[in-house]
């Protein structure tokens, strides 16, 4: 029998308790084989060189080099996939989404402060996330800005396997999408409301960063964006988006009232909601529905919860990310009224799950590398 070989671990923290502790983590996992140890920067810099692993968890907060500056020094030197560990304070929160803009895979909270005795309570999320992490293609943390063309889903994907699989069942798909996506758009009209539903989780922060950074301050629709993320983090992650775009970005807030060129993040813990109010959209934020597959926000929510609006033309994208959150969404928005479905392309996707099972569901009009997501929106905009 083939058994494949555990993917090699090494463990950055100041903290030797810490260190002990997420070891401890992987004593019986059969994917994953702590190799090594770190107390700080410099010291994982030279072992990543000599050990040579799979995947890297990191502390955000460390003597001598932290994370940050450790994590840049990794990717233009040894490049690995990185898992940061963060406190929730708004200073980790910041360096958290700094981390995430310079090449690291996926971040988890620490319960409790920088040395959390009750990290426990994370195992089951940090083992998850270092087994996925282990096994993103290095070639993609390295693209900051990502070379490559938007292609139609005839350019569909060469790391799925879904073209060389199946060609004439992806080729009908294809005409279809191409056929459907052609009348929706013909029976929109300038006057009908339109709206930017957006889903996204590994990967999500620099995939958005991408996207929102290239819509212009003129489009004429509001969006709503569920980025997988705790508490804490996603008004970190509005703030820096709001710096870098044209348009306004901001964590969503009950009563929001819906704006043409604001995006509106959920926040962490909370589905994301709205309701009619007059004329007006107002968002509700829900924190008593329980998550949906894991997740508070969840993009299924957003997408089902926004069906009942049939007036509205819906953009309905789905970017890098483990799982389907999103999928089950999508079916329903496409029974139910006027919707144009995006996914990330695989070539750009840190993680191909949420886009892979929605373009499985053979709904998507439009596939796209993430860096030509914001122009292949804006085409079904008046």
């Amino acid at each position: 029998m083939n058994i494949s070989q555990p993917k090699k671990l090494l463990i950055v923290d100041d903290s030797a308790f810490m260190r002990k502790l997420i070891s401890d983590f992987f004593t019986d996992n059969t994917k994953i084989q702590v190799i090594g140890t770190a107390r700080n920067g410099n010291d994982a810099l030279r072992k990543i060189k000599s050990l040579k692993p799979d995947v890297v968890t990191m502390d955000v907060e460390m003597p001598e080099m932290n994370g940050l500056e450790a994590l840049k020094r990794i990717m233009a030197e040894s490049p690995v996939p990185v898992v940061m560990l963060s406190s929730t304070t708004e200073r980790g929160a910041d360096s958290t989404l700094e981390a995430m803009a310079n090449g690291a895979v996926d971040f988890i909270a620490k319960p409790s402060g920088t040395i959390s005795l009750d990290l426990h309570k994370i195992k089951n999320d940090l083992v998850y996330k270092v087994e996925h992490a282990a096994n993103v293609q290095v070639s993609k943390l390295r693209q900051t800005i990502v070379q490559s063309n938007t292609t139609k889903l005839t350019g569909e994907l060469s790391g799925s396997g879904l073209l060389s699989r199946n060609v004439p069942r992806v080729q009908q798909q294809i005409r279809m999408a191409e056929t459907a996506a052609t009348q929706v758009k013909k029976e929109w009209s300038a006057h009908t409301k339109k709206l930017i539903l957006i889903g996204t989780s590994t990967g999500g922060p620099r995939a958005l960063q991408e996207v929102i950074t290239k819509i212009p301050a003129t489009i004429k629709a509001p969006i709503l964006i569920v980025q997988h993320m705790p508490a804490g983090f996603t008004k970190s992650l509005s703030n820096r988006l709001d710096q870098l775009a044209d348009i306004t970005v901001k964590e969503a807030e009950n009563g929001d009232i819906l704006q043409n060129g604001v995006a509106y993040i959920a926040p962490g813990g909370y589905h994301m909601k709205l309701r009619k109010i007059g004329m007006s959209y107002g968002i509700t934020l829900d924190a008593q529905e329980p998550p949906r597959g894991g997740h508070r926000p969840s993009v299924d929510v957003l997408f089902e919860d926004t069906c009942q609006f049939h007036e509205i033309d819906k953009i309905a994208v789905i970017m890098t990310g483990m799982g389907a959150d999103g999928t089950k969404g999508l079916i329903q928005l496409k029974n139910t009224g006027k919707v144009i479905a995006i996914t990330e392309s695989a070539n750009t996707c840190i993680v191909y799950g949420m886009p892979k099972a929605a373009f499985e569901t053979g709904l998507v009009d439009e596939v796209a590398d993430v860096d030509d997501i914001a122009d292949t929106i804006m085409k079904y905009l008046p």
